[in-house]
């Protein structure tokens, strides 16, 4: 795969994964539209591992605190806040995994990436996540998260899995109309990525790696730092823009990305 290609594929994964706007949307219409071949299985994974390690350095004390947790959680207590923590994004994480196992298997995931598909998802979107970011009530913040609001907010990450959807807007969309404040209504959606890239990554993972061979790893770790690297730089961007900025800018990216994207599929 030409560099340029692969740079283009880890700079849109690095950039959309963490901001309201969908990144397996873009990813999907990138060979759509401009006629690059698809990715395929190993370079996917290796974009998300570097997603996933941008997260969790930028939330590391939090991450810290979730990892130390674990093994407390597999002997079966949840008596420490590290613990608690654990068990509550493992909650966030079942509806997703549950239902994207069950796409994978009937193929059912297939038929969803349309040009159609993403560009109602975007629009539809876009204007819910503007409605409860307006009109949310801002009463909560990260230390209110419990296990109520975590299974309602985990329903709402397996929304995502209609590509256009965006996994980060759709979980702060469900945190803000929670009552959760802005900038803790992301740190949240970021937090609960963490399990869902685990195990999304795994399920391709084993695929993924029996057929690549050392080209293809190569690939993979160049895409993984590059996606890393802007993943970093969104994720700071977009959290310290959020003590002053609303989520209006990403909407109206959408809702302008969305019209285009249905124009194109119904002319």
């Amino acid at each position: 795969m030409p560099l340029l290609h692969i740079i283009i594929i880890a700079v849109i994964q690095g950039l959309t994964e963490f901001l309201p706007i969908s990144s397996s949307g873009h990813l999907i219409l990138l060979p759509k539209l401009t006629g690059l071949e698809d990715k395929g299985y190993a370079l996917d994974v290796a974009v998300h591992v570097g997603s996933l390690a941008a997260v969790v350095l930028y939330f590391w004390k939090d991450m810290k605190l979730a990892f130390g947790g674990v093994p407390r959680l597999l002997i079966g207590r949840a008596d420490t806040e590290g613990a608690r923590l654990a068990l509550l994004l493992l909650i966030t994480s079942i509806p997703v995994i549950a239902l994207g196992v069950l796409l994978k298997v009937t193929g059912l995931y297939q038929d969803l990436r349309s040009v159609a598909v993403i560009g109602w998802a975007m629009l539809i979107f876009g204007i819910v996540l503007y409605w409860a970011d307006q009109f949310g009530e801002t009463r909560k913040d990260q230390s209110d998260f419990g296990l109520t609001d975590a299974m309602v907010v985990g329903v709402w990450q397996a929304i995502a899995l209609i590509p256009g959807t965006s996994r980060s807007g759709i979980t702060i969309t469900g945190a803000r109309f929670l009552g959760y404040n802005r900038h803790d209504a992301a740190k949240l959606s970021m937090l609960m990525s963490v399990p869902t890239i685990i195990a999304s990554g795994a399920l391709v993972a084993g695929e993924a790696f029996y057929k690549a061979d050392r080209q293809v790893l190569i690939e993979g770790g160049i895409a993984a730092v590059i996606a890393f690297v802007a993943a970093l730089l969104a994720l700071g961007i977009m959290m310290r823009l959020l003590r002053s900025v609303s989520f209006t800018p990403y909407v109206i990216y959408r809702v302008v990305l969305g019209v285009v994207l249905l124009f194109i599929a119904y002319t």
